[in-house]
C-alpha cells in the first residue's frame, strides 16, 4: 500500500475552502505595507515646490507694476501686489480678452460635448455589437494612434479649405463629433467590464442595441465620460496650434492665441505687458485646476474600473 506524503494527506484531509483560506493569508502576510517616514514626506515637499515655482512665479508678474515690467525686473515671491491688473487686462490692453475667454469656452464645450458623445457611441459598439471583422477594425483604429499629427495637419488644411471652414470655429469642433482611437478604448475596456447578462436582460424586456445603450450601459459610463470630458476641455481649452492654423481674425480667437497676441507690439522697442499676459495665463489656468479638482474623483473611478480590463 503506498504512502502518501504529509502534505498530500494535509490537503486530501482539508476542505477546498479552507485550503483557499490558507492561500489567502499566505498571500497577504507576503504582501508589505509601504508606510512613509518623515524623510518621504520630506522630499514629496521639496520636489513639490520646485514644480509650483513656476505657478508662484507666474503670480508674482501679474501683481507687478508697469514700471516692474518695463524693466523686466521681476521676483520670484511677489513683492508688488497691482490687483487691478486683473481689471487691466480687460481694459487696457486694446485687445478683446473677455471675447478671447468667450470663445475658448465655446470651442471647449462644444469639443467635449462631441467627444463625450462621439466615443460612447463607438466605444459601446466596439464592445458590444457583433459583426465579422470587429476586432480587425478595433486593431486598425487603435493603429492611427501611431501616426503623428504633424503628418496629417497639411491634408486636413486643404480638405477644412475647400470647404470653406477656415477662419471658423467648425476645424475645432466638427472632428470631435467623430472621436478618436484613445477615447475610443478607453469606453471599450471600459464597457468590457460591465456583466452582459444586463444586456441580455434587457433585451428580454424587448430593448434593442440603442435602448441598452441609452437606457443602462450610459448611465453606467459616467466615470469614463466625465474623464473623457476633462481630457477634451483641458486640450481644447489650451489648444494654441489648432486656432493659430485656422483662425485669422482677432474677433474668433481664443485665449490661448489671444495671449500670444497680445505679446506683439506695434513698437518693436517697446516690451510686451508681461504683467498683463501673466494675468491672462492666470485666467487661462485656473479653470483647468478646478475642473481637475472637481473630477479628479471620476478619474480615479476611471483607473479602477477600466484600467484592468485588457484587450481582448
Amino acid at each position: 500500500m503506498a504512502v502518501l506524503p504529509p502534505t498530500a494527506v494535509t490537503e486530501q484531509a482539508a476542505p477546498d475552502g479552507r485550503k483557499k483560506q490558507n492561500t489567502d493569508d499566505t498571500a497577504q502576510k507576503r504582501l508589505s505595507v509601504f508606510k512613509a517616514s518623515p524623510a518621504t514626506y520630506a522630499v514629496l515637499l521639496v520636489v513639490s515646490a520646485i514644480f509650483f515655482v513656476p505657478f508662484i512665479l507666474m503670480i508674482s508678474i501679474s501683481l507687478a507694476s508697469v514700471q516692474t515690467s518695463a524693466e523686466n525686473a521681476f521676483t520670484v515671491f511677489p513683492t508688488e501686489f497691482e490687483w487691478r491688473n486683473f481689471t487691466e487686462v480687460f481694459t487696457g490692453t486694446g485687445l478683446p480678452v473677455g471675447r478671447f475667454i468667450g470663445n475658448s469656452v465655446i470651442i471647449a464645450t462644444l469639443s467635449a460635448v462631441g467627444q463625450v458623445i462621439s466615443s460612447s457611441l463607438v466605444g459601446y459598439a466596439f464592445a458590444r455589437l457583433r459583426a465579422p471583422g470587429k476586432n480587425f477594425m478595433f486593431i486598425l483604429v487603435l493603429a492611427t494612434m501611431m501616426i503623428p499629427a504633424q503628418i496629417t495637419m497639411i491634408p486636413q488644411f486643404l480638405l477644412f479649405k475647400e470647404l470653406g471652414w477656415v477662419n471658423t470655429y467648425l476645424p475645432l469642433i466638427v472632428p470631435n463629433f467623430f472621436t478618436n482611437a484613445f477615447n475610443v478604448f478607453l469606453v471599450r475596456q471600459f464597457v468590457s467590464r460591465i456583466s452582459n447578462q444586463l444586456d441580455e436582460a434587457a433585451q428580454v424586456d424587448g430593448l434593442g442595441y440603442f435602448g441598452v445603450y441609452r437606457r443602462i450601459i450610459l448611465p453606467m459610463m459616467w466615470p469614463i465620460l466625465t474623464a473623457i470630458a476633462i481630457f477634451t476641455l483641458t486640450h481644447a481649452w489650451g489648444d494654441f496650434m489648432g486656432p493659430l492654423i485656422y483662425l485669422n481674425s482677432e474677433e474668433s480667437m481664443p485665449l490661448a492665441l489671444g495671449l500670444q497676441y497680445m505679446t506683439s507690439t506695434s513698437n518693436a522697442m517697446q516690451l510686451p505687458p508681461w504683467n498683463l499676459i501673466m494675468v491672462g495665463s492666470i485666467i487661462l489656468t485656473l479653470p483647468m485646476i478646478v475642473i481637475y479638482y472637481l473630477g479628479q474623483k471620476y478619474l480615479y473611478e476611471m483607473n479602477l474600473q477600466g484600467g484592468s480590463a485588457g484587450v481582448k
